[in-house]
Order: C-alpha cells, then sequence, then structure tokens
C-alpha cells in the first residue's frame, strides 16, 4: 500500500480528525516570515483549501527569514509562490490566490465567509483591524499574529486574547483601535520580549522605520498560529 503523506498526521490525531482538516478551509493574510510559515504548516496538517492574500513581490532582503524566499524565487508574487509550493507538498490541497493589499477599500475582493479560520499575519494597522471587524461581525475564528521584527528570542511566544497583551506596541495600538469599534476579544499570537535597539541603521530612509528580523522568530510565530487553527478546527 502506497503511504499516504498525511499518515504521521492520522497516526496523532486518527482519521476522523484528519478528515475534518481536509474538508477544512484557511486563508492566510500575508505570505511573509510570519504567514510563510503557517501556510506550509496548514498544507502539511492537511488542510483541503488555503486561500493566501499578498500583493508583494519575494525580494533578496526576504531570504532571511521568509520561507518562501529563494535565490530563484526573488520577483515572484508570493501568494503565487505560496500556491506553487502548496502544490509541491499537498497536490490534492486547493489553493486561492488574493494578490491585493488587504485595506478596507479592497476587502470586499475577499469573501471571509468561504473559510472556516483566519489567520493574519499582515503589518498594516488598517488591515488587521479590518480583518479583526469583519471576523467578528460573521462569527468567523481569527487568530492575528502581533509584532515580531526587533526580536531574538522566539520562547517568548504564548497566545492570549488581545485584551491580555503587553510590551508588543502592535499589540498596544490594535487593543485601542478595538475597542473603538466596539471589539474586545481577539486571539493573538504575541511576545512579551521587549523589542531591541537595531545595532544598525537600514540602508533605505522612510516614514516607516524598518525592523530588524532572523530567521527563527517570525516563523516560530507562524508555525504557532497554524497549531492553533489545526487544533480548533479538530475541538482540541
Amino acid at each position: 500500500m502506497k503511504e499516504r503523506y498525511d499518515e504521521r498526521t492520522r497516526l496523532l490525531l486518527g482519521d476522523e480528525a484528519a478528515e475534518r482538516l481536509n474538508r477544512a478551509r484557511v486563508i492566510v493574510f500575508g505570505a511573509g516570515g510570519v504567514g510563510g510559515y503557517a501556510i506550509e504548516a496548514l498544507a502539511r496538517a492537511g488542510i483541503g483549501t488555503i486561500g493566501i492574500v499578498d500583493p508583494d513581490s519575494i525580494a533578496p532582503s526576504n531570504l532571511n527569514r521568509q520561507i518562501l524566499a529563494t535565490t530563484e524565487s526573488i520577483g515572484q508574487n508570493k501568494a503565487e509562490a505560496a500556491a506553487a509550493r502548496i502544490r509541491l507538498i499537498a497536490p490534492a490541497c486547493r489553493t486561492r490566490v488574493y494578490p491585493l493589499f488587504y485595506l478596507p477599500e479592497t476587502a470586499d475582493a475577499v469573501d471571509l465567509r468561504e473559510y472556516d479560520h483566519i489567520v493574519d499575519a499582515i503589518d498594516t494597522v488598517a488591515g488587521k483591524i479590518e480583518l479583526a471587524v469583519r471576523a467578528s461581525a460573521l462569527g468567523i475564528p481569527l487568530i492575528s499574529c502581533m509584532g515580531t521584527g526587533n526580536k531574538l528570542d522566539a520562547s517568548r511566544f504564548e497566545v492570549r486574547d488581545i485584551s491580555e497583551t503587553s510590551v508588543c506596541p502592535l499589540a498596544r495600538v490594535m487593543r485601542r483601535e478595538l475597542k473603538k469599534r466596539g471589539i474586545h476579544a481577539l486571539k493573538v499570537v504575541f511576545s512579551r520580549e521587549e523589542p531591541l535597539v537595531p545595532a544598525k541603521a537600514p540602508a533605505q530612509t522612510t516614514e516607516k522605520r524598518t525592523p530588524g528580523s532572523v530567521s527563527f522568530v517570525p516563523g516560530a510565530a507562524g508555525l504557532i498560529a497554524a497549531g492553533e487553527v489545526v487544533r480548533s478546527l479538530i475541538g482540541r
């Protein structure tokens, strides 16, 4: 008998849970350092349908931390690259690609009602807020990743409600903005590690200061988020 790619998953979770994952539809917003690893883990866990939202192209600066980034994939759209990688891992997985910048004015292009769970791995506050508001209104489970830049200790990540977060500047902004909109609950992945002061200033000059990052921190947050999704889908 030919061994199934999800044989080890079935040994751990059982056939019923594995089939539930195969029927599940999950959408991931952001396919970078955090989202790329979340997508990878969800595909390998046997999720049947994965939506991927990302407008960006893979750049050389992504090579140090993004699983989709290789010297051969530079220039490719991240959502398209993620779908291609999924096909190499789990050909039966159905992918939906949305190469768009998720903001209030573009949000209608993605019908969240088509999905059972949402992963937010984007870093734009306006997009994160819009996603949280819409998911809350529709009653669709959402896990949102907070800041991973300028951090060095991957073991400090926790899964908590947004009301229980501290230290993380992004979580602070999210708490304030969600409260204004009457949303008081949101599951997040965040770290209490104090952000490090970058040892070197970025070469480019922009209004938004580019954070430093390493290979193992964003990926850890993405894997944690994927694990929360899987456990939620199988009721554990």
